[in-house]
């Protein structure tokens, strides 16, 4: 009778000790997502549309395992929208080709799914609410925040963040076929 019942209790303490062990890899997660955005000097950048109006802000910030872009902006209509990092930090309404092209030390051509590609300026496409927000932390491990890399975001004349009207399709070259640029923040700091 005792080996009827231990056969099943240890199989639900395996249950039990593989579920809490997700649970702690998920925390941890969000703990190293924590860690990256509050790393110790963050770059704060306003988010600007098409008019010059500020309509939300970007923070990047570096660790070990790359930069992290935690995007908070407002004003959107709900749906997915292609991001890209440009080449150039200056945003000037209302079209913002100020940006310039994607930013692509690489040389390469755009898309995740691109056999030629992909830009260190493309990144996956943000998800806007039913009511035009975003809160989304995008990580990548192609670019840095540290001066003087051939992939420095950072460079003599900085380099941009822009949402597009429409959604990155991950392959066409050179923008993803994502439309128009609807919002830019400037990636400078001082001394660029």
């Amino acid at each position: 009778m005792l080996k009827k019942i231990m056969g099943p209790m240890i199989l639900l303490l395996l249950i039990i000790s593989a579920c809490s062990g997700n649970k702690d890899t998920a925390e941890q997660e969000k703990r190293e997502d924590t860690a990256m955005v509050n790393a110790e000097t963050p770059i704060n950048i306003p988010l600007i549309n098409t008019e010059g109006e500020k309509v939300g802000e970007a923070e990047l910030s570096e660790n070990s395992k790359g930069v992290a872009i935690h995007v908070r902006a407002e004003g959107l209509e709900p749906g997915k929208r292609a991001i890209h990092i440009h080449e150039t930090g200056k945003c000037e309404p209302p079209d913002f080709k100020s940006a310039g092209g994607h930013f692509n030390p690489g040389h390469k051509e755009h898309g995740f799914h691109n056999p030629k590609g992909y830009h260190a300026g493309d990144m996956p496409n943000l998800e806007v609410n039913s009511e035009g927000k975003v809160d989304e932390i995008i990580k990548t491990a192609d670019v840095t925040l540290e001066r003087g890399k051939p992939n420095s975001l950072l460079d003599k004349d900085g380099s941009a963040l822009v949402v597009h009207a429409g959604e990155d399709d991950y392959v066409t070259d050179p923008a993803g076929n994502a439309g128009d640029r609807i919002i830019c923040g400037a990636i400078v700091k001082e001394g660029n």
